[in-house]
């Protein structure tokens, strides 16, 4: 059994608080988009394909727990919940493409001769469904990922380098970085695999180790500023990352730090994947500058735990997200359709 960050029961959303993670398991009650919204900029929730699911889901019981006088103010609603929503954590692309996607949708209900009552239930339906369709992405990411390492690797088992959280708690279910690692973990072909501790949130130590040891892989964790001593000294198979925004070129924005590794391991000749479903994929932005960064508090660097670690009176730069140039992700990009090579994107995805 995997970690369930996201629950649905009963028309009622609940969220896996991952600031109290590793040491307390506490789920937080969303009652409408205003707890949606704050979950997600808090990172109480946290990676993209888990952020557009909440996002929806979030709208999803407000719409439920909310009466309307008419289909014109459940759209007018619908529509504008979603513009709020989205400017929550601007970096990843899923939650905006769920947010167009679900506003075609009701406005085409809204032309329809449907009920006020219907059309709340077919939306609200839509957003559930993306619990499913998540986990049934990741697999196959894990599948095709697990498949092209296995390939490169031959006969031997494969120790793998991840960076962030890409499991589980990011998702769904299942993972798409770290699915794949769970993928040759199954097939018993995982000799080790390494985990960044990713500062300043330290998501890889919190998270993505407390995955790992849940599911009783084989794992080890290291400082983000070890990772080219690790390639150097060891036979690393791979490095696994997720993304929160891949376009059109294939560069791939994701956690600060993948830049970096991605550098690390070209130079040490290790290939570096990019792991992400089709929804992280925006092929209306043609380069990487292009893609919007968040910054962050200084707090998140100058702090743990609410204990002051930095010398006081000290400035900090905390961009949360970095980018990753196309030509650094010889590994390929892997996705539910297959693995590509970054060029190859947007010619694939324009054919389906």
């Amino acid at each position: 059994m995997t970690l369930q960050a996201i629950k649905w029961q009963d028309n009622q959303l609940y969220v896996l608080d991952q600031l109290l993670l590793p040491l307390e398991s506490q789920y937080i009650n969303v009652r409408d988009v205003k707890d949606g919204w704050q979950v997600i900029s808090k990172m109480q929730v946290r990676g993209a394909p888990a952020i557009a699911i909440v996002g929806c889901l979030s709208l999803a019981v407000e719409l439920i727990n909310t009466s309307f006088e008419d289909k014109d103010e459940l759209l007018d609603t619908i529509n504008k919940k979603l513009d709020y929503l989205v400017t929550a954590r601007p970096t990843a692309v899923n939650l905006q493409k769920a947010a167009e996607e679900l506003k075609a949708i009701s406005k085409k209900l809204y032309e329809d001769n449907l009920s006020v009552e219907d059309m709340v239930k077919l939306v609200s339906s839509w957003c559930q469904k993306m619990l499913d369709d998540d986990i049934n992405t990741n697999k196959k990411i894990g599948w095709f990922g697990a498949e092209s390492i296995l390939k490169s690797a031959g006969g031997r088992n494969v120790q793998l380098l991840t960076h962030c959280n890409t499991g589980s708690l990011a998702t769904a279910g299942y993972g798409t970085a770290l699915g794949v690692i769970r993928s040759i973990h199954e097939q018993g072909r995982l000799a080790q695999a390494y985990c960044t501790e990713t500062r300043p949130y330290n998501q890889g130590a919190r998270l993505t180790a407390y995955e790992l040891v849940f599911e009783k892989m084989p794992a080890t964790l290291i400082c983000d500023s070890m990772a080219a001593a690790l390639m150097n000294c060891r036979k690393i198979d791979a490095v696994l990352v997720g993304a929160d925004r891949v376009i059109r070129n294939g560069d791939t924005a994701n956690k600060i730090g993948t830049y970096q590794l991605a550098v690390t391991a070209k130079c040490h000749k290790v290939p570096f994947y990019v792991c992400a479903p089709t929804t992280s994929i925006d092929l209306n932005l043609g380069e990487g500058k292009d893609i919007p960064i968040e910054e962050r508090p200084c707090e998140e660097m100058t702090d743990i735990a609410g204990i002051r670690i930095a010398s006081p009176g000290i400035s900090c730069w905390n961009p949360a997200f970095d980018v990753t140039p196309a030509e650094l992700i010889t590994g390929g990009i892997v996705t539910e359709l297959g693995v590509f090579k970054p060029s190859e994107l947007h010619t694939i995805l324009q054919a389906q």
